[in-house]
């Protein structure tokens, strides 16, 4: 499993299959082949959701996001 938490205050933010994680990996930029962190918004898990991902990827990171458009959020594996 991984988890996630959100770097604003180091609190966990969900947890996801490593299936799941890798699709996230895919979407996203890193900035590094040892890069343990991400920024997200809205627009991402949208994009995220119209390319089929895992629904419970898209509940999990709009869980984390709350109210917020953006956030960072860092992972490690469990």
């Amino acid at each position: 499993m991984i988890q996630l938490y959100d770097m604003s205050n180091d609190e966990p933010c969900g947890s996801l299959t490593e299936e799941q994680f890798q699709a996230l990996v895919d979407a996203l930029e890193e900035e590094g082949l040892e890069d343990e962190d991400y920024y997200i918004n809205t627009e991402t898990v949208e994009m995220l959701e119209a390319s089929g991902a895992d629904r419970d990827l898209i509940r999990t990171l709009r869980q984390a996001l709350g109210d917020r458009e953006e956030m960072d959020i860092r992972w490690e594996r469990t």
